[in-house]
């Protein structure tokens, strides 16, 4: 049967360039925001979805952990990892001289500033919902205008290229999320995501709950902290490290936090990605 997989949309954004990636047989689906992917995942209706979760430059997705952390019956199965390049495109006919405004998804043009300051220095630059609706954006602008969008969505649109890799930093990468109901059984080359927060903020909390992994010999690849949104200064913690879930000494650590901590979730194990990897 073939798989059904969402992905936030519309068609031409890096995150269908992800999904295309990592399933390129599947039936996929667009959806507006990260949170009907995720939803559409719980519900069943999708076998998994594919989300932004972690930009190079930008840094987290913030929507994508909330919705980790919050949604139930959702796991990272998987991960995919694309380089971001964007391209500056126009309606055919119109010249880079006669742009007036410039569309795109705010780290688009965030990514872009220096060459919009540059070769732009009197354009508007206007956000929009992503990088693929910056072409319909685009199209529909009472002046002329141009659009920073995904090679994918010059392959999709009736546009002209005015330019390729125009993104600031050379070094620019996604990494997107697959979601889905259960993680990946163990490959020897997995990470695991989990979130955790403590009912009383107390000095040491955190040091001795990550010393569970140091003690244990295992590598911390991130952390960081979102608000509980439920009062000020008060955070949930999110940890990426080595190993699967199911190793002994990943086990045992988890095991350690959980006992430390108030909240406590796995949000999944998963291989690394590799380009290799279809």
């Amino acid at each position: 049967m073939t798989e059904r997989i969402g992905y936030l949309g519309p068609a031409g954004t890096y995150t269908e360039q992800a999904a295309l990636l990592y399933a390129p047989d599947a039936r996929l689906a667009p959806y507006p925001t990260i949170n009907a992917v995720g939803t559409a995942v719980a519900d069943g209706e999708l076998d998994a979805g594919v989300v932004p979760i972690e930009n190079s430059l930008e840094g987290s997705v913030t929507f994508t952990l909330d919705l980790l952390i919050a949604q139930p019956g959702l796991s990272i199965r998987n991960e995919v990892v694309i380089p971001i390049d964007h391209y500056l495109v126009a309606p055919p006919g119109v010249s880079a001289a006669a742009v007036q405004v410039i569309y795109s998804h705010p780290q688009a043009l965030a990514q872009c500033r220096a060459y919009l300051e540059t070769r732009f220095p009197s354009a508007l630059s206007e956000a929009s919902l992503s990088t693929a609706a910056a072409v319909a954006d685009m199209q529909a602008s009472p002046v002329p205008a141009a659009a920073i969008c995904p090679q994918r969505a010059t392959e999709l649109y009736d546009v002209q290229i005015l330019a390729r890799g125009i993104q600031d930093n050379t070094v620019n990468q996604t990494r997107f999320a697959v979601l889905a109901h259960a993680d990946h059984p163990p490959t020897g080359h997995d990470r695991t995501s989990i979130c955790f927060a403590f009912a009383v903020d107390r000095p040491g909390n955190l040091y001795h709950s990550i010393g569970e992994f140091a003690r244990r010999n295992i590598n911390l690849v991130k952390i960081e902290s979102r608000p509980t949104k439920r009062e000020l200064g008060r955070y949930i913690f999110l940890i990426d490290c080595q190993g699967h879930r199911a190793a002994p000494e990943v086990a045992a650590a988890l095991d350690g936090l959980r006992q430390r901590v108030d909240m406590f979730k796995v949000l999944g194990s998963y291989p690394f990605w590799e380009p290799h990897e279809s």
